[in-house]
């Protein structure tokens, strides 16, 4: 079975962020400080490190950064498109809040933004309150603090709690990324991922892909030396698990192989937690098939931010994050290689070999 680096990658998530100079950035300035992250820097950290060992960059997608309005951020991204800065982007996801009353109107605003727009991402990853990083609770929502969009409707109409249905508004929203031809990018806790499920299940023409793996959260604990263990946290995979396998059941459900460094800090460090991560990997694709899965980058920054989200302060360069890909892959055949290297980002965000705009199939 082939070893050897893929001859092709298509990036399906990455960002490109600069607080300072974008007005439009102001939520997440207040949340992280100045942060600049251009597609020079990209090209160089990304294109050129995998241009040395051979392989073809052929593409990526920008995904949202909580913007404040994600139209202004489309607009940008284009802007660093057309000026030539930006030679890689073949599609972008933005950001819409899907409960707004004003979704639809900023689904529109979205798409007019750019011709490279495909989809809708609004982070959702909510376990109670924001606490400073300390749970899965994601920094992004704090722009709605406490409310999970997945779990928080009540019968009598209301908003709360993190065992109820969706909240009436996002689901009316997230069915209007339908009649704007959008897919959906969705982050979230494992805890949510059974409530996301029933709500996909009701939407079968709305592609959806799950973002980074389905984010499992430190299942071997803390990166840290006198950390030894190689044991999973049975219910953080049992909740993963479960959560995983009703998103595989339904056909338009993709996933992104990225950000494992969230998973298990530091897994490059020993092979001990290289061996669970694999496991974790390959346990994905069996159950979603390669047709259904890609791997990505999600670069911004450097490799132990864009691998472990903070958790860790290393990470896996560009070229070492392929080799450890195909690592992991062993033993699949050649189509189905290209498949989590290219095709099936490619396939899912509609790129033509001609640059195109594709139907969903």
């Amino acid at each position: 079975m082939p070893t050897k680096l893929p001859e092709e990658l298509f990036d399906p998530h990455h960002h490109f962020i600069d607080t300072d100079g974008n007005s439009f950035q102001s939520f997440l300035k207040s949340c992280a400080g100045s942060l600049l992250y251009t597609p020079e820097e990209y090209e160089k950290d990304v294109k050129d490190s995998l241009a040395s060992v051979g392989v073809k960059l052929s593409g990526s997608v920008h995904v949202e950064a909580m913007p404040d309005d994600g139209a202004e951020e489309s607009a940008w991204v284009q802007d660093l498109i057309t000026s030539g800065r930006c030679t890689t982007v073949k599609a972008i996801v933005g950001s819409v809040d899907l409960a707004s009353p004003n979704a639809a109107t900023d689904m529109a605003k979205l798409k007019s933004s750019s011709p490279l727009v495909r989809g809708v991402r609004w982070i959702l990853d909510c376990a109670g309150p924001f606490d400073d990083g300390k749970t899965a609770t994601h920094v992004a929502t704090k722009r709605h603090d406490g409310i999970d969009y997945l779990r928080g409707g009540r019968e009598d109409g209301t908003i709360g709690g993190y065992d109820g249905s969706i909240v009436p508004a996002f689901e009316a929203g997230f069915a209007k990324l339908a009649d704007h031809e959008l897919s959906f990018d969705l982050q979230c806790a494992p805890s949510q991922l059974l409530k996301a499920a029933e709500l996909f299940k009701k939407y079968p023409n709305i592609p959806v892909v799950i973002d980074h793996l389905g984010k499992p959260r430190m299942v071997l604990g803390e990166d840290d030396p006198n950390n030894k263990n190689t044991i999973p946290d049975a219910e953080e995979i049992r909740v993963w698990r479960a959560g995983m396998k009703a998103m595989a059941a339904l056909p338009h459900v993709f996933v992104k192989i990225s950000m494992l460094g969230y998973a298990i800090p530091g897994w490059i460090r020993t092979s001990e937690r290289e061996a669970v991560m694999k496991g974790l990997v390959r346990e994905t694709i069996e159950l979603f098939g390669p047709q259904r899965c890609m791997v990505a980058t999600n670069w911004w920054a450097n490799a132990a931010m864009s691998d472990a989200d903070g958790l860790s302060k290393v990470g896996p360069d560009a070229v070492c994050l392929c080799e450890k890909f195909v690592s992991f892959f062993d033993g699949y055949s050649n189509v189905d290689l290209q498949r989590l290297f290219s095709g099936t980002a490619k396939c899912f965000y509609r790129i033509s070999s001609s640059g195109d705009l594709e139907k969903w199939p």
